[in-house]
């Protein structure tokens, strides 16, 4: 080996490198160490703690190459820290969800002595077979209560074709409000059945002389300690704090109200209990109810309530109901994952699923940039505009700009034969797939890199 114009001896050489070696080794020892050390003491509150534990590790490394090495080698495990606590904030960053649900109220009476004079309950007390059952009118209710426990008080109703507004009441009262699960589930049984249904055509109608309204099932949420500004006045699930109080979130009987609007919304003659606008409102409230945590075990049973309400809608009326849902929704969604939570929740392959998610990260996409666009050339002017290179690139939002145009252009007939739109979103693809680099430890930056790299691949085969 020649040095300086002069031969090097081979034992000078192997020398030479086992030092290195030894330095190298060294050092990278003890920057393991100092990671292992800083993951323990994560929390700026021991960053004292930690420089100590750093000048410790110094002292056991030896033979630094220059005088200045043990300044340079803090600084880097500061920066090393720094990008550290970009990568762990990911995860505290991507939570989602809302307190939809805060304290339950005081449930209405459900004593009905009224019942006792109904003339259902008569007419069995006239019959010539109560001389063996011995019924009484002060027992009315529970002789009731029994027959609806039992499935027959939706059979003797059938028969007679008519349900007074006493029981209807009751009945209601019942599902909606009691602490007992076989009362509650009963009578959502017995509803189900006398209400006629669209797939019941040849099957003839019970008359009802009571119907509930809107305003029944809106006063029973509120009841079960329902939200309504939820969006504005309570934390996001980052910031909540769990509670053992019995009063807090919705009781059992959510399961009824979910099951009952759902058959609601399937009736021949739906229109006498829902308007379109109420049945906008619910739409979106049955959207908006997925956002809480605590109904996530009822995830399908919300789904079946979704697709029955917006199938209520005609489809001269669908279209623009179908905004006035999305602008409801996109108005009161915060700009977080939230907004990603809603679009994911309208699943469905059936038509007015796949177009009710479209508008829906549409008009949250215009609420996102704050008005300053109108259309879809604008939004994807605005997305070609951002600089992914600049160190205060906020890739937190574009991941959530990204998965929002994904669904918006997915399944909006306006855009089918609007090649340059996705040609201007192919280019907003690349410029994130290529320009943002794979070293890049920035939070969100990977998944936009991925997101974007997933997506374009997609367009092309399309």
């Amino acid at each position: 080996m020649i040095r300086d114009g002069s031969v090097v001896r081979c034992n000078e050489v192997h020398f030479l490198v086992g030092v290195v070696i030894e330095q190298n080794v060294c050092e990278l020892l003890g920057l393991v160490k100092l990671v292992h050390i800083f993951i323990q003491t994560k929390r700026k509150s021991d960053i004292p703690a930690l420089r100590n534990k750093q000048l410790d590790v110094i002292n056991d490394v030896a033979d630094l190459p220059h005088p200045n090495a043990q300044n340079e080698f803090l600084n880097y495990v500061c920066i090393l820290g720094h990008q550290m606590e970009e990568i762990s904030s990911e995860d505290d960053i991507s939570l989602w969800g809302l307190h939809v649900f805060g304290n339950q109220k005081t449930p209405p009476p459900l004593v009905f002595p009224e019942l006792g004079s109904c003339m259902l309950l008569q007419s069995v007390m006239n019959n010539e077979l109560n001389s063996v059952l011995e019924i009484r009118a002060e027992k009315g209710e529970t002789f009731l209560t029994g027959l609806l426990i039992n499935g027959w008080l939706s059979k003797l109703v059938s028969t007679r074709g008519h349900v007074e507004e006493i029981v209807a009441t009751w009945s209601f009262n019942l599902m909606l409000y009691s602490s007992k699960e076989e009362l509650r589930t009963s009578a959502c049984d017995f509803w189900c059945a006398i209400l006629p249904s669209k797939n019941e055509v040849d099957l003839p109608s019970v008359k009802l002389d009571w119907l509930p309204s809107y305003a029944e099932l809106k006063r029973a949420l509120e009841i079960y300690g329902f939200l309504l500004d939820s969006s504005i006045n309570n934390s996001s699930m980052s910031e909540m704090v769990c509670t053992d109080s019995n009063s807090e979130g919705p009781p059992q009987n959510i399961r009824t109200w979910f099951k009952f609007l759902a058959a609601c919304c399937q009736v021949r003659s739906a229109r006498t209990i829902f308007s379109t606008s109420e049945a906008e409102e619910l739409a979106g409230l049955i959207i908006w109810l997925l956002l809480d945590r605590q109904l996530q075990g009822l995830s399908l049973l919300l789904y079946e309530c979704m697709l029955s309400v917006i199938n209520f809608f005609t489809d001269k009326e669908w279209n623009i109901s179908c905004k006035n849902v999305a602008e409801s929704l996109a108005y009161r969604i915060p700009k977080d994952m939230n907004c990603l939570r809603i679009v994911e929740c309208i699943s469905g392959i059936s038509t007015r699923s796949k177009h009710l998610r479209s508008v829906v990260a549409f008009r949250i996409l215009v609420n996102c940039f704050d008005g300053k666009v109108t259309d879809a050339e604008d939004i994807l002017k605005m997305l070609m505009s951002v600089n992914v290179k600049d160190k205060k690139c906020d890739f937190f939002k574009m991941y959530i700009y990204l998965v929002l145009t994904e669904n918006w252009l997915l399944a909006d007939p306006l855009l089918v034969n609007k090649t340059m739109i996705f040609e201007m979103w192919g280019v907003c693809l690349r410029n994130c797939s290529c320009q943002i680099s794979s070293t890049d430890l920035r939070s969100y930056a990977s998944k936009v890199r991925n997101k974007a790299s997933y997506l374009l691949q997609s367009t092309v085969s399309r």
